[in-house]
């Protein structure tokens, strides 16, 4: 007797799960090279998407290079010149962005219920299937294929693949089955925003607001077009101690008691309702490949933990998971040594970048030390303020143009660490002049601090031995990585998460003409 096995018929080569800005746009260069893709998404587009809405020059160059860029709406967008940045209530420099090359020296605020649906059209345009309003429960993949099961209402279907890219963001179901967990606390931010129309200001700039209250996070103004902006907070979810006040309650007070935040929405009305959402920032160790499976985006962890950015990285990553999937499929071959490929590009161009701003942020997740990481802060803004070169390397990293690796060049290790002599000299010297008592008083300030700063450990044993734990571990990953770069000739610094490979740079500089 002959057994004929068939094999099941595919719905698509690639099911693609969650159609933000990483699978949206994964779908628009997988469609383009004749591949069958199926987007799945739990809502219907237009959606709204908590967000900051602030669309980097790396992520316009991406919108170039799907075509985003060419729908009539898209040039309406606002655009932003600079940034100003404001501490304790005090505006202390503002600039504007950095020139880099093949990049647009602005960025744009585009909401996210406008950007995402763009790029969802486009890659329907291109090919894709999309379905909506499908909430996916799991996956299963083998040998000869991957199957995505989905529930909408009362009905359930399944859709069959050769490959499967989960980009079904920071509570991704996809990644928490390859992981076989949800992500950790310490690699969480948790953000808050609304928008508001009648804000004041400049129309191109954007507002950038740090202090005691907030730290470690920043709100910001995000100037929208006429007089709307999208205003917001993002903070660590994890802190040492514990941050107890409510994100929106915050924010609150901070519109009231913020003299220069209060200034810009002086008069403003919020318009709907404030929204909150977790974010997962990134994790070195997790697996971002699996048999037959990709994570790209948020669901990949890919937001860079110092500034929040997601949509940067999204885009790159739906870019690089379909050309690793391309190659898969020439051969096909699906398996998870091969998609190792798309892992590696991963570490190699954002790895160092995000080792460096997760161990920054391990150090300032400690609220105890919260006068030393303000001081530090405001010494690196001083010295951007005298010294153009330092700031557009600090502001560029800060905008994402910029790797967080460029912090570790000598140039500005040398100004940090003038300005802040040159800071505690003047410092010292005005408080001289001001008297013995003046002196008395600073000196039974700082005892005051560092015995409520003894006091907190007390109170507090378990979080600061984790916390010392963590700056361990996030030092270790750096050290690794340095000597990784070192083994292979590199120079800190030089692997950029701009655009990539130096094949890419040319690429964007050719493409900068048409996005400007």
């Amino acid at each position: 007797m002959f057994h004929l096995k068939i094999k099941p018929a595919n719905d698509a080569d690639v099911l693609i799960v969650g159609a933000g800005p990483a699978g949206a746009s994964a779908a628009v260069h997988l469609a383009r090279t004749g591949l069958r893709v199926v987007l799945i998404d739990q809502q219907a587009f237009p959606r709204d998407k908590v967000c900051g809405d602030f669309v980097s020059p790396v992520s316009l160059v991406e919108l170039q290079r799907l075509g985003v860029v060419e729908k009539p709406e898209y040039l309406q967008t606002n655009v932003i010149y600079n940034a100003a940045v404001h501490l304790d209530g005090k505006q202390l420099i503002t600039s504007p962005f950095p020139a880099t090359q093949g990049l647009p020296a602005y960025g744009r605020v585009i909401p996210r219920r406008k950007l995402d649906a763009w790029i969802v059209e486009t890659a329907q345009e291109a090919g894709a299937e999309l379905f909506e309003g499908w909430r996916v429960k799991g996956y299963e993949a083998g040998t000869e294929g991957v199957t995505v099961h989905a529930q909408q209402g009362s009905k359930q279907r399944s859709w069959r693949g050769r490959m499967l890219i989960g980009a079904d963001g920071s509570n991704s179901i996809i990644a928490r089955q390859l992981h076989g967990e949800v992500p950790a606390s310490q690699y969480r931010i948790v953000a808050v925003r609304c928008y508001y129309e009648g804000v004041s200001g400049p129309k191109d700039q954007a507002g950038l607001f740090f202090s005691s209250d907030c730290f470690p996070g920043y709100y910001w103004i995000f100037p929208s077009g006429g007089t709307g902006a999208n205003v917001g907070i993002g903070m660590l979810l994890e802190t040492v101690p514990a941050s107890t006040e409510h994100l929106p309650k915050l924010l609150e007070r901070l519109i009231e008691q913020d003299p220069a935040f209060g200034e810009r929405l002086a008069g403003a009305q919020r318009v709907g309702k404030m929204a909150g959402w977790p974010l997962s920032t990134y994790n070195g160790t997790a697996a971002l490949v699996a048999e037959r499976v990709i994570l790209a985006g948020d669901a990949a962890g890919l937001i860079n933990p110092l500034n929040g950015e997601g949509i940067q990285t999204a885009l790159l990553s739906g870019r690089w998971a379909a050309e690793a999937i391309l190659k898969a499929s020439a051969s096909d071959d699906f398996s998870q040594a091969t998609l190792q490929t798309y892992e590696k590009r991963v570490r190699r161009e954002l790895h160092y970048d995000m080792a460096l701003a997760s161990m920054i942020i391990r150090l300032i997740r400690n609220r105890g030390l919260n006068p030393v990481w303000i001081q530090a802060l405001r010494v690196i803004i001083t010295r951007a303020r005298v010294d153009p070169i330092y700031a557009d390397i600090t502001g560029g990293i800060l905008a994402g143009v910029e790797p967080a690796s460029s912090a570790m060049q000598f140039r500005i290790i040398r100004g940090t660490v003038q300005q802040a002599a040159l800071s505690l000299g003047i410092g010292a010297i005005k408080h001289t002049l001001r008297g013995p008592r003046h002196l008395v008083d600073e000196g039974m300030q700082a005892a005051s601090s560092s015995v409520e700063a003894a006091a907190d450990i007390v109170r507090h044993p378990g979080e600061y031995a984790q916390w010392g734990a963590g700056i361990s571990l996030g030092l270790a990953d750096l050290a690794g990585q340095v000597v990784k770069n070192a083994v292979a000739g590199k120079v800190a610094g030089t692997t950029s998460s701009r655009v990539g490979s130096t094949v890419e740079q040319k690429q964007t500089a050719k493409l900068r003409i048409v996005v400007r």
